[in-house]
């Protein structure tokens, strides 16, 4: 994206940094985990398209018909067709670079809009269950959608185009659990105790979630165990 967008001028290529998810957002003594944009899949069609307009293009200013009309026919075809892949392209880079997925300490928010901004927030507490969702093509590069079940108005909530699905949903877990550990500090209890059959049966529910492996589940039962 970035060689196409060299040929445009340089002033177009700032633009394309992605804009971070804004800090001022964050509530104080918050700590951002994940800053994510959709993955790179949510702009295929776009750049596909540009490409073959651009192809189009290449083609239409070298080929020589013996007809002027038709000369001039194919000419406008190439420039309205190399405008609208442009425009698609630009209108769906928009939509990408303003859309964040963040995690935090303390939440989920999925953040996007590029003139009206739509936000959703689940708080760690709430979240249930995380899973998601792979085609064999989304494994093979990386993406995949994420549903989050909370105990909030909506219950569930669909993510696209996440990039690592399996990781983010670890990652997930893993806030939780420290955003619980540390309601419990705040209390005065510090973290919380469990015995053994608990551990087992928490690290149990993980590989049920997929956010453990039956690999790892055995080593850390092997740990408590003292095996």
């Amino acid at each position: 994206m970035v060689c196409v967008a060299a040929g445009l001028g340089s002033a177009f290529v700032v633009t394309l940094r992605p804009m971070p998810f804004p800090r001022k957002l964050l509530n104080e003594g918050e700590e951002l985990l994940l800053d994510l944009r959709p993955h790179w899949l949510f702009l295929a069609s776009p750049t596909i398209a540009l490409v073959v307009a651009i192809a189009f293009g290449i083609f239409a200013s070298r080929w020589n018909p013996s007809s002027g009309n038709l000369d001039l026919l194919v000419t406008v075809v190439a420039i309205g067709a190399l405008v609208l892949a442009l425009a698609w392209f630009g209108a769906k880079y928009l939509i990408w670079n303003t859309t964040n997925f963040v995690l935090t300490g303390d939440r989920i928010i999925s953040r996007r809009g590029v003139v009206a901004k739509q936000a959703t927030e689940i708080p760690l507490e709430r979240v249930n269950t995380v899973f998601f969702h792979q085609s064999v093509f989304e494994r093979m590069v990386g993406a995949g959608d994420l549903t989050v079940e909370s105990a909030g108005e909506r219950g569930t909530e669909s993510f696209t185009d996440i990039r690592k699905p399996a990781v983010v949903q670890r990652e997930i877990y893993v806030a939780m659990e420290d955003n619980e550990n540390r309601k419990f500090a705040r209390m005065g209890g510090g973290a919380p105790t469990l015995s053994i059959a608990e551990q087992l049966e928490k690290l149990h529910q993980l590989v049920q979630q997929g956010a453990l492996s039956p690999a790892e589940y055995e080593a850390q039962k092997a740990k408590l165990l003292g095996a």
